[in-house]
């Protein structure tokens, strides 16, 4: 009896949901929101070289949008194209790419126009897809496989997959034991195309240290001053009310000559060797800390209390493990990870290489400036730039950041080997260390993935697999989550 629930349960859950049915959501959410967060970073784009009597020049992104899958004939003809047609003549399932840009002189428009940017490899069964919501006659028609789940790509007649990767979570502060005492505190600041790891560490001289971008090695108490914590009370507030750390008492006193926030801003500039006027030296410092330092707080001037809180907070919170007053953090827990999937991973191509189009949009734009003449942005746009790119990517599976194999020619031995393929989650782990704790199974992969199904070898414990009915929920805007919170009751500090 127990056995027939159980199997009426799984047949009930695969009536409602796929094998993919979280990479199909990821890549819908990319189309729907991760482009346009890629636009709204890089909305505006300002040539150094104008004509002279032009006093500014601008080139603005709006709305992008992408269609549908089609194909242009040798004729110059357009019509849609549907997934079995692509296999057939090993050509790209893809959808064109448009982009809304307009050009500003002296802050009076001059064009405005819908350009076609490049081509979008678009995922079967997604929403852009010609088979997305088809019945099981309608997809027998079209020469598909009705019980396929889609998921993946087809790049040159080729079935591609993006393999999902699991990573560290970002924004999450982790204190960690080496096994030697020592203790490291690991924080991955992530917001847009930063990411970047901020460490917290105590040396054998007692000072606490803060490493951050080309920021190494610096005291801790020499950083908070400043971002404006100048009074020792203040630094002791910040971190406990209810509680005195005696080693912050002695961080405090080493830098006791530093007393205003320009002191502590020149002390650092003389330490990561800026070697320029003291009011260059202070500006140029004053940017990376905006800039760098805990970006996902904020990356201009109006953030450093907040910053300041957050580093407190953080000092805290390793004091507390290395005195053994709460335990340490363990990073092999699914708590502290995250599983990136095609849209997370595609968001990341689509970021970089966007970036070079708009570089190559302004070198084009410069180079006829040269000459004497004033071009029409519409016309030196290359579309070709962006799609060359983005399928080098795919085809090849070498992916921004030096990571291999992200994209990878799906296995069709049968059908469970298909499945397991879609299913399959990456360690970014080297192969060849032993980092035998990142390989084990752990206590949080249980009906999340697969505690068997793993290759032997060097692969072994960092190529899983999720489990069969394991889904995984997306990211949600933490603007929603703050305003609930607030509305709950929640009041920020002061």
């Amino acid at each position: 009896m127990v056995n027939t629930d159980r199997s009426i349960l799984v047949r009930k859950y695969f009536e409602e949901k796929r094998f993919v049915d979280s990479n199909i959501q990821s890549f819908n959410t990319l189309l729907e929101r991760g482009l346009q967060e890629v636009i709204e970073e890089n909305k505006e784009a300002e040539p150094t070289i104008i004509p002279h009597n032009i006093e500014k020049f601008k080139i603005r992104f709006g709305r992008i949008t992408v269609g549908k899958p089609e194909i242009t004939e040798a004729d110059g003809s357009k019509r849609p194209i549907y997934p079995i047609e692509a296999r057939l003549r090993k050509i790209s399932y893809h959808a064109p790419i448009y982009l809304e840009v307009s050009t500003y002189i002296n802050d009076v428009q001059r064009e405005n126009f819908v350009a076609e940017v490049g081509k979008m490899p678009i995922m079967l069964k997604s929403k852009h897809c010609h088979l997305h919501g088809l019945g099981r006659e309608d997809l027998i028609k079209r020469g598909e496989d009705p019980t396929d789940p889609g998921g993946y790509f087809i790049i040159n007649g080729t079935e591609r997959v993006i393999i999902n990767v699991e990573d560290l979570a970002a924004n999450n502060f982790m204190v960690e034991d080496d096994g030697s005492n020592t203790f490291l505190g690991r924080y991955f600041a992530a917001r847009g195309s930063y990411k970047i790891p901020n460490t917290i560490e105590r040396k054998k001289d007692g000072i606490y240290y803060l490493s951050f971008t080309r920021v190494k090695q610096m005291p801790l108490v020499v950083v908070l001053k400043s971002l404006g914590l100048l009074k020792d009370e203040e630094i002791m507030k910040s971190i406990s009310t209810d509680k005195t750390y005696e080693e912050v008492i002695l961080n405090l006193f080493e830098f006791v000559e530093i007393k205003t926030q320009e002191d502590a801003v020149d002390y650092i500039a003389k330490r990561i060797g800026i070697a320029q006027a003291k009011e260059i030296r202070i500006e140029r410092t004053r940017e990376i800390l905006d800039k760098y330092l805990l970006p996902n707080i904020g990356m201009d001037g109006n953030f450093k209390s907040a910053k300041s809180r957050t580093l407190c907070k953080m000092l805290k919170r390793y004091m507390d493990v290395a005195s053994g007053a709460r335990p340490g953090d363990d990073k092999d827990h699914y708590m502290n990870k995250r599983i990136r999937m095609s849209g997370d991973l595609l968001l990341d191509l689509f970021r970089v290489n966007f970036k070079v189009l708009v570089g190559d949009i302004l070198y084009n734009f410069q180079r006829i400036i040269k000459r004497g003449k004033l071009p029409s942005i519409r016309v030196i746009i290359r579309d070709k730039l962006l799609t060359s790119r983005l399928y080098s990517a795919m085809a090849t599976g070498e992916w921004v950041g030096g990571r291999q194999g992200v994209s990878q020619r799906m296995s069709r031995t049968n059908f469970l080997d298909m499945v397991s393929h879609l299913q399959r989650v990456a360690s970014p782990l080297s192969s060849s260390q032993e980092n035998l704790n990142a390989r084990a199974l752990h206590c949080t992969h249980l009906g999340r993935l697969c505690p068997i199904e793993t290759p032997e070898g060097t692969n072994i414990g960092l190529r899983k697999n999720l489990a069969m009915l394991c889904s995984l929920s997306q990211l949600v805007d933490e603007g929603e989550v703050l305003t609930k919170i607030k509305a709950l009751g929640l009041k920020e500090a002061l």
